[in-house]
């Protein structure tokens, strides 16, 4: 005896919803075949789930359904092998989409593993930082999502035929002086450049900030080194902190010269 599904079994078999299943009918994709001339109501054979179950293996390909339709009133086997071989073609180019996707985000995974959770402190502090050589971008940027995923390869970039030469930690920040404002990278291995800034090491007037709060909180402490009798610094250097994957926060770093005689 040939067996007819409902419009909800027949969603339930194939994997879609009834909604979807209505609109493939309107549109003349898939319609039942068989309506009870009593309730009105219209059923599916198996021959239709067969068809609707090949309709959601292809959607995902972003095939017209005008294109499927086609495929599935065809009686002609050769057009049918043309059309499921461009199919093919077209789940091959997804799936190298996906694959791709995939390793970007595996980059962004292996990229925030490698930053450890900093606890934001209050206040003004004081911290004894050894000397660090950074490189200086080429260019004024100011940090996005995009450049803190990829600074290291635009740092690269910048040192062309040298790279060999240079290496980064996992660090960037923001130098200022009252000349310049450049991001930059710390190095673990460099030569010779232009656009190369040694920090010295000594003692350095720190504060936790947040994206916003950054030049309010420069100028803060600023004034507190002042207040302390430090003379003014010759450079400061705002860490990017990470705090999410769209947020971030600054470790902002002021060294500390001698003081004057008294």
């Amino acid at each position: 005896m040939k067996k007819f599904f409902s419009v909800g079994e027949a969603a339930k078999a194939v994997g879609m919803t009834a909604e979807t299943l209505r609109h493939y009918d309107r549109i003349g994709l898939v319609s039942p075949c068989r309506t009870d001339e009593w309730t009105g109501y219209r059923y599916y054979s198996e021959q239709e789930l067969a068809r609707l179950k090949i309709v959601r293996a292809l959607k995902p390909l972003d095939l017209p359904l005008e294109e499927i339709g086609r495929m599935l009133a065809s009686a002609d086997l050769g057009e049918t092998v043309r059309f499921l071989r461009e199919a093919e073609r077209s789940a091959d180019e997804k799936i190298a989409e996906l694959n791709e996707m995939k390793e970007r985000i595996a980059r962004a995974r292996r990229f925030y593993e490698g930053k450890s959770s900093e606890v934001r402190r209050e206040g003004f502090y004081t911290q004894h930082l050894a000397q660090r050589t950074i490189l200086l971008s080429d260019r004024p940027i100011t940090p996005t999502v995009a450049d803190l995923l990829n600074y290291q390869r635009h740092f690269f970039a910048q040192v062309g035929e040298a790279r060999d030469a240079f290496a980064f930690e996992d660090v960037a920040g923001i130098y200022r002086t009252d000349k310049e404002q450049r991001m930059f990278a710390v190095c673990t291995r460099y030569a010779p450049r232009q656009d190369l800034r040694i920090l010295p090491e000594g003692t350095y007037l720190c504060a936790d900030c947040t994206q916003q709060e950054r030049e309010d909180a420069l100028h803060a402490l600023l004034a507190e080194a002042k207040e302390r009798g430090f003379p003014p610094p010759p450079f400061t250097v705002s860490i990017i902190v990470l705090a999410g994957v769209a947020q971030w926060g600054y470790r902002l770093e002021l060294p500390l010269g001698a003081k004057p005689a008294s």
